[in-house]
């Protein structure tokens, strides 16, 4: 029976293709888009995470000032060299601390300008930042103490001002200074706030103190935790040493504030889940939309077919077999549609992200999930007009014009 009812539908499907098409259109619309908005949402997600922890290893950020983001620090005061030093020797599991100051600059080699920023810090900066050496040299312990004229050079520097020439041992002028280019660093690519992080210049923190600041303030200390350690204890420890370090009282506010990149990526990555959910809860609406499009087109259905369904009523077929007939029907529609769905969102989420640059998260479960709400919008939508079939009058039905 189950064979030769699937035969029916399927029969009369084929019958009135492209209204059967028309029909399965918003089912179609409103699976690739949940779909669609769902991987790329996933890719956004992961992309957000990959950014995050390329900024470093078990990495905190202490900054001046009371706010978290933005502001320079306000009227804070700056951090120097030696709070580094002394964070590195008195609080327990860091992996390493680095002093990070920075300036705007203007690079020139050859009547090429390009306009960066110059990062002056320790040999720790490179274990901090996560970061490699594709080519060239560290500076050295020597060179760092003598603030020597010595560099390395992001991927994006390097492209702009030497092309195609070797940038290791060439010299170029950053602001009023002539700067040896010792190293090339390893690419990172955009940051997960946007910016590029390839286009920096890193040289000796006294180097830059000296010949290019002018001051000794350090704007950043950029802390790598040991494996396993305890962030919210290594932060408390941080902070219990520079509120005595910069003399404040028991009673007065922290004068700096302390980042755990780690907890930032998940605030973000929680965003990007939110925002993810909503766009496909609105996509998942064309479902519904769907759904009572096909209801719509099978009761017109069974007013075109009032005559068959008495005929089969009256040579002994039964209500439910009628039933069923018209359910199966509005079910292999909407699963239909669904498998086209699933395929053109697969299409979709691959061409978008490759378009905003972000990874293509094949997720099985929501394709499986898409799939299943699809054929059970068909068995929603089509038990009603279903119904009103098999209970027709088989005498008024074969009266029917």
């Amino acid at each position: 029976m189950w064979l030769s009812t699937l035969l029916l539908a399927m029969r009369s499907i084929r019958r009135n293709l492209l209204r059967s098409f028309l029909t399965i259109l918003g089912i179609v619309i409103g699976v690739s888009a949940v779909i669609t908005m769902v991987t790329v949402g996933n890719g956004a997600t992961l992309a957000i995470q990959n950014q995050i922890s390329g900024l470093g290893t078990n990495l905190l950020q202490v900054r001046p000032g009371q706010r978290m983001m933005g502001g320079g620090g306000g009227g804070a005061p700056a951090f120097r060299a030696t709070d580094a030093l002394a964070l590195g020797t008195q609080v327990s599991s860091l992996l390493a601390v680095a002093p990070e100051a920075r300036s705007g600059v203007t690079l020139v080699l050859d009547g090429r300008n390009w306009s960066s920023s110059v990062i002056g810090s320790t040999q720790d900066w490179m274990v901090t930042g996560n970061w490699k050496l594709a080519d060239g040299r560290l500076f050295t312990l020597e060179e760092q103490v003598a603030g020597s004229a010595v560099c390395l050079i992001g991927e994006t520097v390097r492209r702009e001002l030497f092309g195609s020439q070797i940038a290791v041992g060439a010299s170029i002028r950053v602001k009023q200074i002539s700067c040896e280019v010792i190293g090339v660093l390893g690419s990172k690519g955009q940051g997960a706030f946007g910016n590029d992080q390839d286009d920096l210049v890193f040289m000796p923190l006294n180097t830059l103190q000296r010949r290019i600041t002018g001051n000794t303030r350090v704007n950043t200390l950029m802390v790598s935790m040991q494996e396993g350690a305890d962030p919210e204890r290594v932060k408390a420890a941080i902070t219990e040493l520079l509120r005595e370090r910069r003399k404040l009282a028991e009673g007065d506010e922290d004068n700096f504030n302390v980042l755990d990149t780690k907890q930032l990526g998940e605030a973000f990555s929680s965003t990007t889940r939110v925002m993810t959910m909503l766009l496909g809860a609105v996509a998942a609406v064309s479902l519904l939309v769907g759904g009572i499009g096909i209801m719509n087109i099978m009761l017109v259905s069974v007013t075109e077919r009032t005559r068959e369904i008495g005929l089969r009523l009256a040579i002994g077929a039964l209500e439910r077999e009628v039933l069923m007939q018209f359910l199966i029907e509005a079910v292999v529609l909407s699963a239909l549609g669904g498998v086209i769905g699933i395929v053109l969102a697969t299409g979709a989420s691959i061409g978008l992200s490759g378009f905003m640059e972000v990874p293509f998260v094949f997720n099985p479960g929501i394709n499986a999930l898409a799939f299943v709400f699809s054929a059970g919008i068909g068995v929603l939508f089509g038990y009603f007009p279903a119904r009103r079939a098999a209970r027709l009058d088989p005498i008024e039905a074969l009266r029917h014009e």
